[in-house]
């Protein structure tokens, strides 16, 4: 089974699944060795990996290079980030295309106005229903693996209404999207809304500090919600992580106190498989 297969799979089951957001390969990595059975790659973290906020500055080509790296490093399905496609309906061919040849699982696509804000900052602006509905057909008449999932995003709640970016979303799965994806709803009712008003498999963002309210896995499984992205928490930890150990580096002219916190040596090793790469530089050595 293919990792598209194997995405397929997860949102045809029922239940809810965790996927945990990535911003690198090894990242994605750690992802995998945690027993997930999926991980997102999150536009906004490669931004912010890259130095820069999520206002989409990164172009195409740099995304996707990003996600080929990441798709490499791991065997499960990879989520990843397309923005609003990079332009229109024809950047939108161009997009699944480059995509495509990643390997990647699925991505979604979002109906703001390019270039995209964060889904949870102030300002946004949304393209017109038809626009989005063109974008769709265009992304799923490009794609030449049947299996590839296609999430279809609305960010019109925070500019037309909860009703509005419901209706953009059921009319994207109805021109082919997979799965829809109202992005930021803003209580726990409106939770409850998107999860029994999408006519498809249902995707939610879930982080702190966001516009929509934290609820666990248990509680969003039993709004209807099939697949949650947890974007940030990763990166948030890691820069948290950094700053600490740079803090304590530039007080103290060492690192021993904060030693107990970081991974060993031989940890970091095993996160990126130095043990099968020298047992791979070993079979062949033997065949010189």
């Amino acid at each position: 089974m293919t990792p598209r297969q194997q995405l397929r799979q997860i949102i045809a089951r029922s239940g809810y699944t965790i996927v945990p957001g990535a911003y690198d390969p090894l990242t994605a990595r750690l992802v995998e060795q945690a027993g997930f059975d999926a991980v997102y790659l999150t536009g906004g973290g490669f931004s912010r990996a890259s130095g820069y906020p999520d206002l989409g500055l990164l172009t195409v080509a740099e995304n996707a290079h990003f996600i080929g790296l990441a798709v490499e490093a791991v065997g499960i399905p990879v989520i990843a980030d397309a923005d609003t496609g990079y332009g229109n309906a024809i950047n939108v061919i161009r997009t699944v295309r480059e995509y495509e040849k990643t390997g990647v699982a699925g991505f979604h696509i979002e109906d703001q106005v390019a270039p995209k804000k964060c889904g949870h900052y102030e300002g946004k602006e949304v393209i017109p229903v038809a626009e989005m509905v063109g974008k769709i057909k265009a992304a799923v008449d490009t794609r030449r693996d049947p299996d590839m999932v296609i999430v279809a995003r609305s960010d019109a709640r925070a500019v037309e209404g909860l009703q509005a970016a419901i209706d953009r979303v059921n009319a994207c799965l109805e021109a082919g999207a997979d799965v829809g994806f109202v992005e930021a709803p803003q209580t726990v009712e409106e939770l409850r809304v998107v999860g029994r008003s999408v006519n498809g498999p249902n995707l939610v963002n879930v982080f702190e500090g966001g516009k929509t309210p934290m609820q666990s896995a248990a509680e969003l499984d039993e709004m209807g919600f099939r697949l949650g992205i947890y974007p940030s928490q990763t990166h948030r930890a890691a820069i948290r992580a950094a700053q600490r150990v740079l803090a304590c580096l530039k007080a103290d002219g060492h690192t021993t106190r904060v030693e107990p916190d970081l991974c060993t040596f031989q940890e970091r090793e095993e996160a990126v498989g130095t043990a099968a790469w020298r047992a791979l530089e070993a079979k062949y050595l033997q065949g010189i």
